[in-house]
């Protein structure tokens, strides 16, 4: 029977989504890593893999052994690590999934940090809106913005997002400035497409104790969150947007805040990690650069 090389192998290959990436990363020949898969197959009876010319993606019965043996994987991977006495010299590949305006401004000077103070210690990010599946796309972690509900996996609390209803101050001289969400309607809006669903992304307020949710009547609609910041600060309209897309601009008085006292309840920004046994050397200096000092996560 098949026994841990080919379970590695075929996690491997999972993660890179080819056998010519996991035969890199195991320092292996893509068809010995083919193989390796092939006869877990066989001793199993099942088709864990789709194979086309240039990539594999998981099978129904794929998804579910690999969601049972990536912990497995992980631990003996942590284990070698530890033997090999390299727990403090982090090496080989971070799979990250990133929101795109956080990731640039925040996660890419911490991975650039990383890269210098180990020089064995690669990337491979996605920097994305779109959820993002950390188990079954074979992620080491994502970043998430919103609140959490998927109990199987852990978080680590990063940050805050906070939403701001902002426009230019051309715009505000011409149409007026609001001093209530009821005063919206007469308004330009520009609106961003979530990526999800394709809808315009609802502005969101609190008045009081109460939570209000306004669907903007929206004049642009947007897919690009720097394009909707350029649109507003070019007097096209009123938008909301996180806190962080829009600091320098405010800093510089190019786009002025409204409503402030009408701010919805911040969002929380976590990194979602799917389990904290035996983390390898990478995952906690990913978790330390991001998070701060190692501790506990917490379960969400």
């Amino acid at each position: 029977m098949a026994g841990m090389a080919a379970l590695m192998s075929f996690a491997e290959t999972v993660k890179q989504g080819s056998f010519a990436g996991a035969a890199r990363e195991l320092g292996l020949s893509p068809s010995a890593v083919a193989k390796a898969v092939a006869r877990l197959e066989a001793d199993l009876g099942l088709r864990l893999l789709h194979r086309t010319t240039r990539k594999v993606s998981l099978t129904g019965d794929g998804t579910e052994l690999y969601e049972r043996c990536r912990r497995i994987v992980e631990d003996m991977e942590a284990l070698r690590e530890e033997a090999e006495g390299v727990r403090c010299k982090p090496r080989g590949t971070l799979r990250l999934n990133v929101p795109i305006i956080w990731g640039r401004q925040v996660v890419v000077p911490k991975l650039a940090a990383l890269a210098r103070a180990y020089p064995e210690l690669s990337f491979e990010v996605t920097f994305t809106d779109r959820f993002a599946d950390v188990v079954r796309e074979g992620l080491d972690a994502v970043v998430r913005v919103g609140a959490l509900a998927d109990s199987s996996l852990v978080a680590r609390r990063l940050g805050e997002q906070h939403m701001l209803l902002i426009a230019s101050p051309d715009y505000l001289k011409r149409r007026g400035r609001p001093m209530h969400p009821d005063e919206l309607a007469g308004h330009d809006h520009l609106a961003f497409r979530m990526p999800t669903s394709g809808r315009p992304m609802p502005w969101r307020f609190r008045v009081g104790k109460r939570a209000l949710s306004v669907m903007p009547q929206a004049r642009s609609i947007f897919d690009d969150g720097d394009a909707l910041v350029r649109g507003a600060v070019e007097g096209m309209g009123m938008i909301q947007m996180p806190d962080y897309m829009v600091g320098e601009e405010l800093k510089a008085k190019r786009l002025l805040e409204l409503l402030p006292q009408f701010r919805p309840p911040p969002l929380p920004i976590s990194l979602i990690l799917p389990t904290t046994r035996q983390m390898t050397p990478r995952i906690r200096v990913l978790i330390e650069a991001l998070a701060g000092p190692p501790e506990a996560g917490a379960r969400v």
